[in-house]
């Protein structure tokens, strides 16, 4: 199983950007996280962090064909990146879309996403630990 992790413009501050809206855990504590329980499945994980939406058009069209799920955390994207979303639109692997804080508690302006209407699921609020439960419903539940 083959499974892709998209973390998009500005979450490679995690850690040291607004603790106190997105938790003290650093992008790759976060993805050691996941590696570990990938592994522990026998899933092979793929993570892959941009401030740039092409890099992440491109990963998705060079990994995305043959992934088993993606999981995508698209910041600022999420907003705006209709790019990035009919990338992912254009895959058949489900997709989770994650967002440390509850976006909707937040500025109006989060509480649009160009990504929830191609999405499988949603998970926003659960700080780091919505990207686990992300990849482990990829892995286990479906």
């Amino acid at each position: 199983m083959k499974i892709l992790v998209l973390h998009g413009p500005n979450l490679n501050m995690l850690g040291r950007r607004q603790p106190e809206i997105y938790g003290t855990m650093t992008l790759a504590q976060i993805d050691e996280q996941l590696q570990l329980a990938a592994a522990a499945a026998g899933a092979t994980l793929l993570t892959r962090q941009s401030n740039h939406e092409g890099v992440l058009i491109d990963t998705l069209q060079a990994e995305g064909w043959d992934a088993d799920g993606i999981v995508i955390n698209p910041g600022a994207l999420t907003h705006y990146g209709l790019a990035l979303r009919d990338a992912l639109a254009a895959l058949s692997a489900p997709i989770i879309e994650v967002h440390l804080s509850n976006v909707y508690r937040r500025e109006p302006f989060r509480h649009t996403s160009v990504v929830a209407p191609i999405a499988t699921g949603q998970i926003a609020g659960l700080g780091w630990r919505g990207y686990l439960l992300a990849l482990d419903w990829l892995l286990h539940g479906r």
